[in-house]
């Protein structure tokens, strides 16, 4: 009766995060993590703390609203439908998403030159989320599954194109202040962890019918009733004997 019914966990969950969220953007407010405190440096040893910070602050209101609402949408779909691995696949995206951003070179690929970044925001964790729904409803190939990674595609399928450099879309007057590197990482985590745990929590149903020879006529009792109770219609019939045409050679000579 309550199978289908909205998780806890999906309700509590994306609502500690949003909170962690706005507590980390009003202590920056507050003067707390100026400058690069709290973000991911790549290949610094000061910008490790990033990886577990970072997520948490934001540079401005519009930075912290675009991403509380996927991040809300996206963590209660993950903790509805995926409650065995919800918590591994959060940690884990975290964590990874952030370790990887640290190691990736900061090198503009238009220019090659050397880019001293700060990266803060959690649009790492929201590419996380929607590769890993995408990607798991697709890897299990379960019709409820498949329907969650369709309404990823619908509404967020745009995030696509924050993987790759706005300047390859657009002639800029100054860099971007848009991370496609932590878009790019959060995808490439989120993906790997979706084929990893794909053979985790809820799968494919395969019903009788899919299963080769799956009906036997001895176990159908129905059947096996019916013919008991009516031999009558499972006499042998009387048949014609098929015309042989070597049986008919002299009356066809004669027309």
């Amino acid at each position: 009766m309550f199978k289908n019914a909205i998780s806890k966990k999906a309700i509590i969950s994306p609502l500690l995060m949003l909170s962690a969220m706005w507590l980390g953007y009003f202590l920056q407010t507050q003067g707390f993590f100026k400058s690069c405190f709290g973000a991911i440096i790549p290949l610094l040893p000061e910008g490790l703390l990033g990886i577990v910070t970072s997520p948490l602050l934001h540079g401005n209101m519009d930075h912290i609203i675009s991403n509380s609402i996927p991040i809300g949408v996206l963590m209660f779909l993950l903790y509805q439908f995926y409650p065995l691995v919800a918590n591994k696949v959060f940690v884990i995206g975290w964590l990874a998403t952030g370790l990887l951003l640290w190691l990736l070179p900061p090198i503009d690929i238009l220019t090659g030159e050397y880019m001293y970044t700060c990266t803060i925001g959690a649009s790492g964790i929201v590419y996380v989320l929607a590769f890993f729904l995408f990607f798991s409803g697709v890897f299990k190939w379960n019709m409820k599954l498949l329907t969650i990674s369709l309404l990823v595609v619908l509404y967020y399928g745009s995030l696509v194109w924050g993987m790759f450099p706005e300047e390859l879309f657009y002639n800029l007057q100054e860099p971007s202040k848009i991370s496609w590197q932590a878009h790019l990482s959060g995808a490439v985590v989120g993906s790997i962890i979706a084929f990893a745990f794909k053979n985790i929590g809820e799968k494919k149903k395969k019903y009788i019918w899919e299963f080769p020879n799956y009906y036997s006529e001895k176990d159908d009792k129905l059947w096996q009733e019916y013919k008991e109770n009516h031999p009558e219609d499972f006499l042998e019939l009387p048949y014609k004997k098929r015309d042989d045409i070597w049986d008919h050679l002299d009356e066809l000579r004669k027309r």
